[in-house]
């Protein structure tokens, strides 16, 4: 029996789902997840091996029109996953109409020369009878291969999904090791694990000025512990203040439920420090997007 193998991108808005849906098919965490708009900026490649099939799953950030050089780069990312893949995951809200940010990604679909794949997520909030009309109106506006309605958080469909979307793949090489997840290095996934946590414990004005640098990371194989200290960076003192939180409880939180993500991830005990340090304006400076990994 042959086997087959390449690569499919997960598009669409903010917050569809889309990180939620690469972990689901996974059956791993690799993606990290909130409710806040651009949680995931850079782009994350998850392997999922069968027995038959290596399938390389690209997460992009979500595709908008924010301005400012961090949002450039995002959509910049998000678009470029468009091409040189076998396969596309067009995933859509459910309970979400059809947005000029939505045409604006149809636009870009129109130049893909692979097949496109239309997943409506959080299929199980809305009423079977709803998603019709948002069917029919998708349909009119592109020929996709396959129209499939899931719930990324439930796992519902996701399986039907992975089969139609690994169907398109043609035959080829195994890319990656059986045991790999991800080709994004410990290090990244420790950082973007970090961020999380500050997505989720921090107030909204937080999430999108921060950048999470890992500045060491040592095994220390005698001690079967990996130490890793890290630095936030945020843009004003006041983020700060709020990062740090009352006598240093709101960074010894962050600490504490990142460590046990990245423990997880590295099968190991992890000794977790972190700082914080202000960065006036980062998100609009070249040099510091540059060096933060944007």
């Amino acid at each position: 029996m042959s086997f087959r193998s390449g690569f499919i991108s997960i598009i669409g808005r903010p917050n569809a789902g889309k990180s939620t849906l690469l972990n689901a098919i996974l059956g791993e965490k690799v993606s990290i997840v909130s409710d806040k708009p651009q949680t995931t900026r850079n782009i994350i490649r998850g392997v999922k091996n069968l027995k038959d099939c290596q399938a390389v799953f690209i997460d992009t950030p979500g595709i908008h029109k924010g301005k400012g050089l961090l949002n450039e780069f995002m959509v910049r990312e998000a678009m470029g996953a468009l091409h040189d893949v076998d396969a596309i995951i067009y995933l859509v809200d459910a309970g979400r109409k059809v947005t000029e940010e939505d045409r604006f990604i149809l636009e870009g679909l129109s130049q893909a020369a692979c097949p496109v794949i239309l997943a409506i997520n959080k299929a199980d909030s809305v009423a079977k009878p709803k998603l019709l009309p948002l069917i029919s109106e998708y349909s009119k506006k592109y020929p996709f291969k396959e129209i499939v309605p899931i719930s990324a958080l439930t796992g519902d469909g996701v399986e039907l999904l992975l089969n139609l979307a690994v169907a398109f793949l043609p035959e080829g090489p195994r890319y990656f090791p059986d045991d790999i997840l991800t080709d994004q290095p410990e290090r990244f996934v420790a950082a973007e694990m970090i961020r999380e946590k500050i997505f989720l414990l921090t107030r909204n004005e937080i999430p999108f000025s921060v950048a999470v640098m890992i500045d060491t990371f040592e095994e220390k194989v005698k001690k079967g512990v990996v130490a890793i200290t890290a630095t936030i960076h945020v843009e004003r003192d006041s983020q700060k203040g709020i990062l740090i939180g009352k006598g240093g409880a709101m960074l010894k939180r962050i600490g504490t439920e990142a460590r046990v993500d990245i423990e997880k991830l590295l099968a190991a005990k992890v000794f977790l420090e972190l700082f914080v340090r202000v960065q006036d304006d980062w998100t609009s400076s070249k040099g510091l997007l540059k060096d933060f990994g944007y």
